[in-house]
């Protein structure tokens, strides 16, 4: 289950075996550009939203993966190590785990907590750089990556707001990684893309390269205040803004007609007055390009304006005719729209939630060791913790040249073919390990 709390409403996407089941959205109006003001009514938009998709799939929901957005994330570069054996010996589940603790604690700040650690390399013996460590022979492990934190306030304020809905958060999701793992293809994600996301109290610009955060820049409006202008200059209730930005809005007010008009009932007015499309967009491009223009100087800045991927459009207010063309004409780069295909949310307000879910499924077994170090679920156990509490000394003796090459030799055969020792016992044991693994960790997206 894919949790994304905005400022204007509450998504909600459920998938079975990552396949998409359903998806809801309600209001929320216990939020403020982001923030949360009032945990109560938060945690009845969470309630609405999630009981809604239980019964719309008829699914028993009792956990869910929340995303946290850009604008409270902070990065920290983190390396992390740990002894793993005198004599040397296979890297299990717990080596990693105690390295990537120790990684954490190096770029932990106070009042800030980790959302989750993105590992860019695991060390064997200080030389050997490998992706996955475990069952390759080692006496220490070295780790270095990026560490994502959160304000603790803030995020309490999200934990209550889930707990009060009569729910548990697994873990936290970053919400531009669950973004990119949607919106993107490899390509743009590995040589640079910048995402948009028109929310409804807040607006971002994130640039991913590499599979990575490597700038956002956040503008504290959004489609909420386009809103609020549509009722200040036409005197009508914001409910009736948001309807008819909706149905006769345009990003672009070139995109729009004259001779297209609609009916509003005006504040104080005898009787009801016929507005233009055009007027009304103009209304709506004012606030946008506003909007845009800030969170292009920022982008321009940090030279992120060069991306190859160009710019990648999604959220609510993306829904609004032209905003593609508004975008590339105005900072001078391509630009597309992105929602998502699947069937009942073809509709980019559910991008992120819908990442959310996609992100936690595509998520790696060392992932999973990240977040059980982070937010303290537990696992299988995988080896004899007794045998391994003998050998948590790096030896001081020096490695013969033969015993050294035969143990890079081993761990190339592990690169290279991923398999065990050739004892048919032991690799059974270890399969077995794997497969309970992998089911422990499955039961959150089931």
């Amino acid at each position: 289950m894919g949790l994304d709390i905005g400022t204007t409403s509450v998504k909600a996407v459920v998938a079975d075996s990552g396949k998409v089941i359903g998806a809801v959205t309600t209001p929320n109006s216990g939020m403020r550009h982001g923030q949360i003001v009032d945990i109560d009514q938060t945690a009845s938009a969470i309630n609405r939203a999630l009981k809604g998709v239980a019964e719309k799939t008829n699914a028993k929901i009792y956990s869910v993966v929340a995303g946290i957005p850009v604008g409270m994330l902070q990065l920290e570069t983190a390396t992390g190590f740990a002894n793993v054996g005198e004599q040397g010996r296979e890297v299990n589940n717990d080596d990693v785990k105690r390295t990537i603790k120790s990684a954490i604690h190096s770029a932990a700040k106070d009042e800030r907590e980790a959302i989750t650690f993105l590992p860019s390399r695991f060390l064997i013996d200080g030389k050997t750089e490998v992706d996955d460590p475990r069952k390759m022979i080692a006496r220490s492990l070295g780790v270095s990556g990026i560490l994502l934190t959160a304000p603790t306030g803030p995020l309490h304020n999200i934990k209550k707001a889930i707990e009060r809905a009569g729910y548990h958060n697994n873990f936290f999701v970053p919400t531009p990684l669950a973004i990119s793992s949607v919106a993107l293809n490899e390509s743009e994600k590995t040589f640079g893309s910048v995402i948009i996301d028109l929310g409804g109290g807040v607006s971002t610009a994130t640039v991913i390269k590499a599979g990575q955060i490597k700038y956002a820049n956040i503008d504290l409006e959004g489609g909420s205040d386009i809103t609020n202008d549509i009722s200040a200059v036409l005197s009508i209730s914001k409910k009736d803004a948001e309807q008819i930005k909706l149905d006769y809005g345009f990003a672009d007010p070139q995109f729009a007609s004259k001779n297209d008009k609609f009916a509003i009932n005006s504040v104080g007015a005898n009787s009801q007055q016929m507005v233009d499309e055009v007027y009304l967009s103009e209304i709506i491009n004012a606030r946008l390009e506003q909007i845009l223009t800030r969170l292009g100087k920022g982008l321009a800045k940090h030279k992120a304006l060069k991306q190859p991927g160009g710019i990648v459009i999604t959220g609510g207010t993306s829904l609004l005719q032209g905003i593609d063309s508004l975008t590339a004409n105005g900072l001078n780069v391509k630009a597309r729209i992105y929602e998502p295909d699947q069937i009942g949310m073809r509709n980019p307000i559910y991008t992120a939630a819908y990442g959310i879910v996609h992100y936690s499924y595509k998520m790696s077994e060392v992932d999973y060791l990240v977040n059980s170090v982070i937010y303290g679920f537990g696992e299988p156990a995988v080896e004899d913790t007794a045998s391994q509490s003998k050998n948590t000394k790096i030896s001081k003796s020096t490695t013969s040249s033969s015993e050294s090459e035969a143990e890079e030799a081993y761990n190339r055969s592990k690169v290279s073919a991923r398999v065990e020792s050739e004892s048919d016992k032991e690799n059974t044991k270890q399969e077995k390990t794997n497969n309970s693994l992998k089911s422990f960790f499955k039961k959150f997206f089931d």
